[in-house]
């Protein structure tokens, strides 16, 4: 691992416990130089990679790619191909999969009535609050003072919260349908 790779990893790490970027006084010290002019050298080459930026006051910012995963390419679901490795972007996957990070959170999923939908037990689903839930869209819900996840089934004379199971009957609520969000991910770990 080059002396570059080796820093950007100290600065990770300094980031995951700190909450922060270190400043240059503290490079100094973690990145074992003595000249501040070293650090500012370090600092413009991780800029033009785009590890981090800064804003408009010149303070360091961490950028996506600072934690991303590195997107490589492309993998047929298909018929197999010839596969080359080929680097694109980092990308975090908190910014791919969550849009809204204030009105966004996560639920752990128990049950299986929306394994046909591709979401089983022990999956988290990202819900964004305030998001207007349409016709076919996977809700999270309170009917009649119960919460679930169902798909939603709207028209203009009546709603129903469908299953994504066959042995699962669709919910017609009889009082009142709290509106929690609208599923706009799922998370699974193998």
């Amino acid at each position: 691992m080059d002396k570059l790779h080796k820093r950007i990893l100290v600065l990770r790490q300094f980031y995951e416990k700190n909450k922060r970027l270190p400043s240059y006084a503290e490079m100094l010290v973690l990145f074992k130089v003595k000249s501040k002019n070293a650090v500012f050298r370090f600092i413009n080459k991780i800029i033009e990679a785009g590890f981090i930026n800064k804003d408009e006051a010149g303070r360091l910012m961490p950028a996506a790619s600072l934690f991303g995963v590195k997107i490589l390419g492309n993998i047929e679901a298909g018929f197999p191909t010839p596969a080359e490795e080929e680097l694109a972007d980092a990308i975090s996957l908190d910014d791919y999969l969550i849009k809204n990070k204030q009105a966004s959170f996560l639920l752990k999923v128990s049950g299986n009535s929306m394994i046909n939908a591709g979401i089983r037990p022990g999956d988290l689903v990202i819900v964004e609050r305030g998001k207007e839930a349409k016709h076919g869209d996977i809700i999270i819900a309170s009917i009649d003072n119960e919460w679930t996840i169902k798909r939603l089934y709207k028209t203009e004379k009546k709603i129903a919260l469908l299953p994504e199971n066959p042995k699962f009957k669709p919910i017609y609520p009889k009082n009142n349908l709290l509106l929690g969000g609208v599923v706009v991910g799922v998370v699974r770990k193998y």
